[in-house]
């Protein structure tokens, strides 16, 4: 196999990008995971404020509304990226594996003898 050929550059190459996109997923999922947080408390205050269990300030009307909706936007723009790096995950992933199957592999028996 020719010099070129060898495919255990790009197999690191793939692997260092791997290792960057399920960074980014890891962050995307915490996000989400934030976002679904600022929604429940959010619709949370924003529902006992309704009961009149804890006073009708503007500010946290507000407060709560903002929590909403801003969890909402979170949530929608880190699903849709999370979704997006999956897919890169498993496009990497399959490039690798093919990567590695035109590897010319050899048993480690069939290396060098070692000489008694």
């Amino acid at each position: 196999m020719a010099e070129e050929d060898d495919p255990t550059d790009e197999i690191s190459q793939l692997e260092a990008r791997l290792e960057a996109l399920a960074e980014r997923a890891e962050r995307c999922r915490k996000i989400i995971m934030v976002s679904k947080t600022a929604i429940a408390a959010g619709a949370l205050l924003l529902l006992v404020m309704m009961l009149g269990l804890f006073g009708s300030g503007a500010t946290a009307a507000l407060g709560s509304i903002a929590a909403v909706l801003g969890g909402i936007v979170s949530l929608g723009s880190n699903t849709s990226t999370l979704q997006q790096t999956t897919a890169a995950i498993n496009a990497a992933e399959a490039h690798r594996s093919e990567l590695i199957g035109r590897i010319d592999l050899r048993l480690v028996s069939d290396g060098p003898r070692k000489l008694n």
